[in-house]
């Protein structure tokens, strides 16, 4: 891998896994469509962990009351029965976890090559996205959030399991159709997302301990990490500030759009 393909694919990873339009279906099917070979399991870790230091700098302020939050007790004092916001978001992981654990290996072999799937899964969740934006509540924040709520989001986030769902735009449709408004929803998202990331960087990480370190591949990770964490910094920052005063349609056109195209594609014999 030279370097210009890692950092395109550091930015593609860092800008498509914040933004609710699936990093998954971008970084199998562009390198498909430029004849790129495959990233491997080295720059995989690179990816994940770029991400990860991208959501630890953007929460940095949210981590120690987490943190302190998390050892202070397990349940609110202002509405008995509510977890705290960490046990919300551990919660909130493991239907994704249990999932992964179960199905990761069928998922991977039946679903993640089939670019039909994913043009299709664009498309169905990107309207799910703007369904919830169009219908939901929209009124509760994220010290609203019940183990319901919390149980609720972290089922749907197992669909991202699925390439074309995208994490994000599936958690951020569960959030909103539970009540959050879009920030808060977004918000939760991404505080849910950093077990999953860091999970996805440690497992990947100690597979390649095993493994050992491709030749060549040094320069190429650390380009991809330094891309990807800063280009999921800006994404993140992006996102936030765009839905305190928008709609999330601008992403659910964009997926319509890339759906649309790649099923055209398919139809025209251009893309297998």
């Amino acid at each position: 891998m030279n370097l210009l393909h890692a950092a395109l694919l550091g930015l593609i990873q860092g800008t498509t896994e914040v933004l609710p339009i699936s990093s998954s279906a971008h970084l199998i099917l562009l390198p498909r469509l430029l004849g790129w070979p495959p990233s491997g399991l080295t720059f995989d870790v690179a990816l994940h962990f770029g991400t990860l230091l991208a959501l630890f700098a953007y929460f940095r302020r949210d981590l120690l009351p987490l943190v302190r939050e998390a050892s202070s007790g397990l349940f609110q004092d202002r509405q008995p029965g509510t977890l705290r916001l960490p046990w919300l978001l551990l919660a909130g992981t493991l239907p994704a976890v249990m999932v992964a654990l179960l199905f990761e290996q069928q998922i991977e072999q039946v679903f993640r090559d089939n670019p039909l799937l994913i043009g299709l899964l664009l498309i169905l969740f990107g309207l799910a996205l703007g369904l919830a934006d169009r219908y939901g509540r929209q009124h509760h924040g994220v010290h609203n959030v019940t183990l319901r709520m919390a149980l609720i989001i972290g089922s749907f986030q197992a669909l991202a399991l699925l390439p074309g769902v995208s994490r994000s735009g599936i958690t951020i449709t569960a959030a909103l159709l539970v009540g959050l408004a879009r920030f808060e929803a977004a918000r939760f998202s991404f505080l849910l997302s950093l077990p999953i990331v860091f999970g996805a960087a440690l497992k990947e990480g100690l597979e390649l301990f095993k493994s050992g370190l491709e030749p060549g591949m040094l320069a190429p990770m650390l380009v991809g990490i330094v891309v990807a964490a800063v280009s999921g910094y800006i994404s993140v920052a992006f996102l936030l500030r765009f839905v305190q005063s928008r709609t999330v349609w601008p992403f659910v056109w964009y997926r319509l759009a890339a759906g649309g195209l790649l099923l055209a594609g398919l139809g025209a014999g251009w893309l297998r």
